[in-house]
Formats: structure tokens, sequence, C-alpha cells
């Protein structure tokens, strides 16, 4: 079955759920999240967990994950450009998250961990069998 490669920016708190999960999922949204938004690329995540999570969040991280969602089901959302060409991303309703869920084939790894405003980006290559 053909995949799509996806990233997405989340801080402690979502990453906890997602290890909890097994890393097989992404946690439901909270009401005022209408939308999952996985992104199309790691640079993107990682200016996103750079310059927000790891400066707003109370303990300064930020984490990109990254997973593979079946093509197929992704062939039933547009790519959304929100800003510079770079920032591409899907608009998943929060209402749809558990059916993306079933569509992520395999684990959910961090492979990078920002820590601190400014901070240099952990490599990883985590694996979480």
């Amino acid at each position: 079955m053909s995949t799509v490669t996806l990233y997405r920016p989340v801080g402690t708190a979502e990453l906890k759920l997602i290890e909890a999960s097994g890393w097989k999922e992404f946690p439901p949204r909270l009401p005022e999240q209408p939308i999952f938004y996985p992104v199309t690329n790691q640079a993107y995540a990682a200016q996103i967990a750079r310059d927000w999570n790891a400066v707003h969040n109370d303990d300064k991280r930020g984490y990109v994950t990254r997973f593979n969602v079946s093509a197929a089901f992704l062939a039933d959302y547009d790519r959304k450009v929100v800003g510079g060409k770079e920032h591409e991303e899907y608009w998943i309703p929060a209402e749809e998250l558990s059916l993306f869920n079933a569509a992520i084939e395999g684990q959910i790894e961090v492979v990078e961990t920002f820590v601190g405003y400014e901070a240099t980006p952990e490599k990883t290559n985590e694996t979480h069998a």
C-alpha cells in the first residue's frame, strides 16, 4: 500500500499522549481546536516546534514527529498552503481524527527535539517498538 510521510510539531503534553497510545495515534483535539493539521515537510514542522512550542510551552520543549499515512486516505483531503510555499499542511476535521489515526501505518517517531528559545535541534532517529 502506498503511503505519504507527514510531520507534526507537538509539545510535551501531546507527546506523552502519543507515547501512551503505543506511538500509534494522535490524541483527540480540544474543543477549541476544530482541525488537526499534519504538515508535509520536516522543515515546516521544525519551524513550528522551535518557534512556538519551545518558546511558549511551560517546559520550553518542542518535538517534530514523523509518520506514514495511507495515500488512499489522504486523497480525500486537499493540501493547504498557509504562508510560503513550504507551509503546506492537511486539514483534518477534529471529528475525523480517529479515521486519520486508523490510516497511520507503522509508528509515530520523534525526529527532532527543540529545547528553549533559539535552541539547536537535537536530531534523533527514534523508533518505538
